[in-house]
């Protein structure tokens, strides 16, 4: 979580159209939740734009960007794998493992998650395949979960720099204040 050892979220597949809000919510996930940077396929380019737009207005660090080859990141990844999928190992089996390597061996991770059918070199190239349940959900919920486990909460403490705007919590009702004004709304 914004250290030495990167976390970096990978969207495998965009099908335009239908999954403009769904890339979408992959790269807001990625960064609410603790990622260092998202990566899209080229046909996302409208994704990117509003990552890229959020990181700006509300803070970062995070890194939006694109790639013309998803599996050539995979097979060139400097650091372990960890393909989230319905199908993978349980994740309360493996988080623990997972932590340690990222945390104690300082390897970098790639967290990636499909939108169509993803190909079977994805599971063999995988260092782990993790199912944060074994039944049907969406790629951000499973994003989500494994992030949260990952950072074991600490990720929904972290402070955003360079954030024009803050959103001030509530009961009820809805509060976003300029950012240089966030700390006098918080007592």
């Amino acid at each position: 979580m914004h250290d030495d050892s990167e976390v970096a979220v990978l969207r495998l597949g965009h099908r335009p159209g239908r999954d403009e809000r769904m890339t979408t919510h992959v790269g807001l996930t990625a960064r609410a939740l603790g990622a260092d940077r998202v990566l899209f396929p080229d046909n996302a380019g409208q994704s990117l734009e509003t990552v890229r737009d959020i990181t700006d207005r509300f803070g970062g660090p995070f890194e939006a960007e694109l790639t013309d080859s998803p599996h050539a990141v995979i097979r060139n990844w400097e650091g372990q794998v960890v393909h989230l999928t319905m199908y993978g190992e349980r994740v309360q089996d493996v988080d623990a493992e997972i932590r340690t390597a990222h945390d104690s061996e300082g390897e970098a991770l790639l967290l990636v998650v499909g939108s169509e059918k993803v190909s079977f070199d994805v599971y063999e190239e995988a260092d782990w395949n993790v199912g944060v349940t074994n039944q049907p959900h969406s790629e951000v919920a499973g994003l989500a979960v494994f992030l949260d486990r990952l950072f074991e909460g600490r990720e929904l403490e972290q402070d955003w720099a360079d954030a024009d705007r803050t959103v001030i919590p509530m009961e009820t009702g809805k509060r976003v204040v300029p950012a240089d004004d966030a700390d006098e709304h918080h007592e």
